[in-house]
């Protein structure tokens, strides 16, 4: 008798959790494909292109002179005088350490300026996500997973409220 009854009484029970898993809706979204393809992450990326480009520009600029240089010193190796030579060699050197930095402080500057710009896409998407999740109520909304059913990846329907006039995806111009 006692069998039974906690028989029964474990079957009501996973029966029970059954019951409440099947009203528990759970999604997942992709953020690394939404920092990709969403409309506030192409607009990002397109304002630190324009933003970087001239330095850019620079840079290549002072690259191309400096390798002009350099074909010159190895081109007239016997033509210049020791002094002209010792010249054009510092100048090189010069220019060499100027363009590094150059570089480095441009690749800093980009850095932070496209962590400053993902900062504010995510706020944007962890937005959108939770319109959607209201929206369509959902109990939990997972970013990333090892394995998600396409059946509960909400990443399209948080791409599509962007290209929509819901999102307040104009902030970024």
């Amino acid at each position: 008798m006692k069998v039974i009854f906690k028989a029964g009484l474990l079957s009501a029970l996973l029966g029970v959790g059954v019951a409440c898993a099947e009203d528990f809706k759970v999604g997942v979204v992709d953020t690394e494909r939404i920092l990709r393809e969403s409309v506030p992450a192409m607009k990002a990326e397109k304002k630190i292109e324009k933003e970087f480009s001239g330095r850019d520009q620079e840079i290549k600029k002072l690259v191309k002179q400096a390798k002009e240089l350099q074909a010159l010193l190895e081109k007239d190796d016997g033509k210049l005088t020791d002094a002209d030579r010792r010249n054009k060699e510092r100048e090189l050197t010069a220019m060499n350490v100027n363009l590094q930095r150059m570089q480095r402080e441009f690749r800093e500057d980009l850095n932070l300026r496209k962590n400053e710009e993902l900062a504010i896409v995510l706020e944007l998407a962890n937005k959108a996500i939770q319109a959607i999740a209201e929206a369509e109520k959902y109990d939990l909304i997972l970013q990333e997973a090892v394995y998600r059913n396409p059946k509960i990846d909400i990443t399209d329907s948080v791409i599509r409220y962007f290209a929509s006039d819901k999102s307040d995806s104009r902030d970024i111009k």
